[in-house]
């Protein structure tokens, strides 16, 4: 899958844009398990999305009412080759790679959880931005232990660091169902919604965000990412860099002269603040 796919291209995603925002439904019945072509459409639209400038947010989600993504194919698992010894590799790659995308790429990723996800769709879902949830719905699974293997597509890197260690290893090691409102409690969803409200909050916060300025939007998300990675002085400085390069942007002089002009820093604004930055004008 080297070469470009338009979105009418792709057979297991429907893709719609709306304003600066890229809607992705997985369509991957019966239950939308992680199949290798499923992964591949996932890692191929990942990989062109994240150049794609017309593109400021993704939304990943499912119309089944019942799975987001269930878990990696266990019938393509027993198929990896096993010759030799185990070696460990020098880069990333594969799924890997393709979580690090959706991690990284200078776009919002927000996935919508309408049901239960599990194995290698909670680990795609927990390198994206933000997760939301439905209450008595949404339910997060790490099945690999049972079935003598590990969570190898991020899982045990990525749970830790949303949930701290000693959540990690009950996910991991009990295999347990988390349901919404724990997985909520616990930090691996942003908020647990009541199901008809999942996914208008997802759709009012995706278009919204896109409606930001773009490149203030990229480095914030570069900035707050960089917390995982770098030491607090690095980052700090790092974080001032990134707030120097902003303010030379074209973006950035109009979004603030904009502020001030529609009340910015006067008090009834001020009492207002979540709508007043949707009033400005960075263009």
């Amino acid at each position: 899958m080297s070469t470009y796919l338009a979105d009418s291209d792709f057979e297991l995603l429907l893709i719609e844009r709306t304003d600066g925002v890229a809607f992705v439904t997985v369509n991957a019945p019966p239950m939308n398990v992680m199949t290798p072509p499923l992964f591949r459409e996932l890692a191929k639209f990942g990989a062109q999305v994240a150049e794609d400038d017309s593109v400021r947010v993704v939304v990943l989600r499912s119309d089944d009412p019942d799975f987001f993504i269930a878990h990696f194919d266990v019938s393509a698992i027993l198929e990896f080759p096993v010759e030799g010894p185990a070696e460990k590799p020098e880069k990333l790659e594969g799924f890997h790679l393709m979580c690090e995308t959706y991690r990284t790429m200078p776009k919002v990723t927000i996935v919508e959880i309408g049901g239960r996800v599990g194995g290698g769709g909670s680990e795609l879902s927990m390198s994206c931005d933000m997760r939301f949830g439905a209450l008595g719905k949404t339910v997060i699974n790490q099945m690999e232990v049972p079935i003598g293997i590990l969570p190898g597509g991020t899982g045990t890197q990525r749970l830790p660091r949303l949930v701290g260690r000693g959540r990690a290893m009950e996910i991991v090691l009990g295999g347990v169902d988390v349901d919404a409102e724990t997985a909520a409690d616990w930090g691996y969803l942003n908020r647990a919604l009541p199901p008809e409200e999942l996914r208008p909050y997802v759709n009012e916060l995706a278009l919204r965000i896109a409606g930001f300025p773009p490149t203030a939007v990229a480095l914030a998300k570069e900035a707050v990412n960089n917390a995982d990675t770098m030491p607090l002085n690095e980052g700090l400085l790092e974080e001032r860099y990134l707030f120097q390069r902003l303010l030379r942007t074209d973006e950035a002089e109009p979004a603030m002269r904009s502020f001030l002009e529609v009340g910015g820093q006067t008090r009834e604004a001020e009492k207002r603040m979540g709508r007043l930055v949707t009033e400005v004008d960075w263009s």
